[in-house]
């Protein structure tokens, strides 16, 4: 190897040795500029944690609900789609059993009612006729005992004989029977015990305490034995209807507890399933379920959409906060934790929840204080702080 290749190489060698070390150097320079060690907070994230000021004033101006985590029992559930029916079971539908002409209308739609209330009066030859049949049953009837006590008094004074006394007897029983055949014809027809006034009038009653919800009945009109005249039901208690898919079968079973939510206000009530259908619609593929549930107060309405939680599940967690303490703080969820100097963002980890209690696995102690309601007040105060320190 002569001296001109034996400098080529070193040449080459002191270049090799130059372009190693400088990609070494921007490695580190990179790797200090992204913020290694991995382990160390970003600046920004290091300002989340910075105490948001608010005095005792601005928290009691503002609403915002002070509450303390703890130990909650939470319940998991399934949401199903539902909605509020009238309860079959205590549902009649008013019909005068007999045809006739409406004479008098006394309810009205809407209207309570009490077992036993007039609701119409209706002119009806089929009950002027059993009327006349029974009056001409008690006639007969009377009559019959009249002979039985005679023939009875001859005969215990040997006057007449046995056989006398006992045919007399046979035909009065006869006719008490033919009188009790017809009071039971009147029964059948709602007539019994309104046989005041025209043979013919017919006084339709409520079957039972409850409200009017459906009517078609007028003075005048002609009405038959099965037309639907009135509709009564008690509204103190009434059905959820339920759609249950066929993946939730094996959850939504008799017995199970539910927790009904209006679709048009915050509301909710607690009732028990009561019937789940052993069939599955061909068209839906789910299958209907039943929630009865108290109304007192007749706020759940017939036709108003509801959310069924039917629950599945309870569980005590040790650390639990007000669903509304939740907030959204740069993608990430925080609690406003009451501090001295006002509220500072925790940044936590959520687990379970039952729709008002949301379970905290981590970034919050127990009995620590938190902004529960209103707490996006905070949220904003917080926003208003970051946009000043940018400008």
């Amino acid at each position: 190897m002569n001296k001109r290749q034996k400098m080529t190489i070193a040449a080459m060698v002191a270049a090799a040795v130059l372009f190693a070390g400088g990609v070494l150097g921007w490695e580190r320079n990179s790797g200090a500029s992204h913020g290694e060690p991995a382990h160390e907070a970003p600046p920004a994230a290091a300002a989340h944690d910075e105490a948001i000021p608010f005095t005792d004033a601005q928290i009691a101006a503002a609403d915002i609900q002070l509450r303390t985590a703890g130990a909650a029992r939470l319940e998991t559930f399934v949401r199903l789609p539902g909605e509020v029916k009238l309860n079959e079971d205590r549902t009649a539908h008013v019909t005068p059993r007999v045809d006739g002409i409406v004479q008098e209308v006394q309810a009205n739609l809407g209207q309570q009612v009490r077992k036993g209330d007039l609701l119409a009066v209706v002119a009806s030859a089929d009950v002027s006729e059993q009327r006349s049949a029974l009056a001409a049953a008690e006639k007969r009837a009377a009559l019959a005992h009249s002979v039985y006590e005679s023939e009875k008094k001859l005969w215990e004074d040997k006057v007449s004989a046995r056989q006398d006394y006992l045919k007399a007897e046979q035909e009065w029983q006869e006719t008490a029977i033919a009188v009790q055949n017809a009071r039971q014809k009147l029964v059948a027809l709602g007539a019994a015990g309104s046989g005041r006034g025209a043979f013919n009038r017919l006084e339709i009653r409520a079957p039972f305490d409850g409200m009017i919800v459906d009517k078609h009945i007028a003075v005048g009109e002609a009405v038959g034995a099965e037309t639907k005249i009135f509709t009564v039901t008690d509204l103190r208690q009434v059905w959820a209807e339920v759609v249950v898919p066929a993946k939730d079968l094996e959850i939504v079973r008799v017995g199970t507890e539910a927790v009904l939510h209006s679709a048009a206000s915050d509301a909710a009530v607690k009732g028990k399933v009561s019937f789940v259908s052993a069939m599955i619609g061909e068209q839906t593929r789910a299958a209907r379920a039943r929630v009865v549930l108290d109304n007192p107060k007749l706020a759940w309405r017939p036709g108003l959409f509801v959310d069924v939680d039917v629950v599945t599940g309870s569980a005590v967690v040790p650390v639990a906060v007000e669903k509304e303490a939740l907030q959204v703080l740069n993608g990430a969820q925080v609690v406003f934790q009451r501090v001295k100097e006002g509220f500072r963002p925790a940044p936590v980890t959520v687990g379970r929840s039952d729709g008002k209690l949301v379970e905290i696995t981590a970034g919050l102690r127990k009995d620590a204080q938190y902004a529960a309601a209103h707490s996006f007040t905070i949220k904003a105060e917080q926003g208003k702080g970051a946009d000043a320190h940018e400008d």
